[in-house]
């Protein structure tokens, strides 16, 4: 019984049964398109991934060790995330993690490469508004994008206002746990049963973040532990946590917490509406802009320097889909039109905080086919990645001329995009 066997070598890279083999189960449990013969068009996407592993290597093209580890962990990381728990994982593989670790390398440190040799074919690729005109009158009108309907929005935000008392609550709620956990019980049992964080469920572990992922004063507190050890209480833009180390490699760190927020006095709640309600009410009137209304009154620093405009965080325009919206303010502005303000309504922040907030609507587009007018920035990208596409076809013409690859037999009768493939 034959084990595994090279079917393809590429300059100085084989590809194996066993790669084609498991890429093909992969991306048929995916539901990835393969045409033609599934497995020759597996084995043909090996090929020109070697041709470029090859020729980095010809090129001197290099990666560091540091990026390779910073990926590995970003990989791991996922997996740990997906699978439930850095146990598991290894029960799944039947591996350790440094083995895992050790069996991923080689793999990513090839992907990495292939990535910086796309980017040297066609780091110099630019295109012309010719070509966009060009291609976007090439395309079939059903391989037009439909272009959903997008809004503009403008906003002032308030914070109720939490009482002393209610932080003082909070924060003995928290040390009572605390002293619970150092008593013995479990942390992650006291977090699904206490946490108002998102990470509850799975007992407030959030999996392995370096610093500048994490809240400062989070990261601050969790870079000081050693593994298993329990922080204060920190306070961060989150709310009020406590704090436990799981585990520590380099420079991230995998850490659970049980995660609070002070409770807000319901008279708070009304006083800020009031507030919102009566700025809202000055708008209408002309009394004041909403621009300069949302430079004094809101309390979101990022839209209140733009006059309340607000930036999508997905695409980085001030352009949103409604889909992008949080479902409260979504129900406040669908039925909105151009130009009117909502009454005030509760929200969350970035960080999950309770806000309450009023917006205008400065803008909406109807669906439609993108068009060189409206759309001109989606077809441009569209054109540049086909041009991108193309030189990256051409070079790898160039290269399987220039270098040596042969195919077992076993794959003599593939129709292979390229038929260069084949020549020896």
């Amino acid at each position: 019984m034959v084990i595994d066997r090279i079917v393809a070598v590429v300059g100085e890279h084989r590809i194996l049964q066993s790669d084609v083999e498991t890429q093909y189960l992969q991306n048929r449990a995916q539901g990835i398109p393969m045409p033609g013969d599934p497995k020759c068009s597996v084995l043909e996407d090996y090929l020109s991934q070697k041709l470029l592993v090859n020729q980095a290597k010809i090129d001197s093209v290099e990666v560091s060790e540091g990026t390779v580890e910073m990926e590995l962990n970003g990989r791991l990381d996922y997996f740990i995330n997906m699978i439930g728990s850095q146990q598991a994982l290894e029960e799944y593989f039947g591996k350790s993690i440094i083995q895992i670790k050790e069996d991923m390398r080689q793999s990513v440190r090839e992907s990495l490469l292939m990535r910086q040799m796309h980017g040297n074919i066609t780091k110099d690729v630019r295109v012309t508004p010719s070509e966009v005109k060009n291609y976007y009158n090439s395309l079939a009108r059903d391989s037009i994008p439909f272009i959903d309907s997008k809004i503009q929005i403008s906003q002032v935000v308030m914070y109720p206002e939490v009482t002393v008392e209610a932080i003082f609550a909070t924060k003995q709620k928290l040390l009572d746990l605390r002293k619970r956990i150092l008593n013995g019980e479990k942390f992650s049992t006291l977090a699904v049963l206490y946490s108002e964080g998102p990470s509850a469920p799975k007992g407030g572990e959030i999996g392995f973040m370096g610093k500048g992922e994490l809240d400062p004063a989070y990261a601050k507190a969790a870079f000081s532990l050693k593994e298993g050890g329990i922080s204060t209480i920190v306070e961060s833009s989150f709310g009020y946590h406590i704090i436990q180390l799981i585990e520590r490699r380099e420079d991230r760190v995998n850490t659970r917490h049980i995660l609070m927020k002070p409770e807000i006095d319901p008279e708070a709640i009304v006083a800020t509406r009031r507030k919102l309600d009566s700025i809202a009410t000055l708008i209408r009137t002309d009394t004041i802009d909403f621009d300069l209304a949302a430079r004094i009154y809101s309390q979101d620093r990022n839209s209140a320097v733009n006059g309340g405009v607000v930036v999508n965080p997905l695409n980085n325009t001030t352009e949103f889909e409604m889909d992008d919206l949080q479902p409260a303010e979504f129900v406040a502005l669908r039925d909105l039109n151009v130009g009117e303000i909502t009454d005030a309504f509760k929200a969350e922040d970035e960080n999950g905080k309770e806000v309450y907030k009023i917006i205008l609507l400065q803008n909406r587009t109807r669906p439609h086919r993108a068009n060189l007018k409206d759309d001109y920035k989606v077809l441009q990208e569209m054109a540049l990645e086909r041009k991108k596409d193309e030189a990256i076809q051409t070079w790898l013409d160039e290269k399987i001329e220039e270098t040596y690859v042969k195919i077992d037999n076993s794959f003599a009768g593939c129709a292979f995009h390229k038929k260069a493939w084949l020549k020896n």
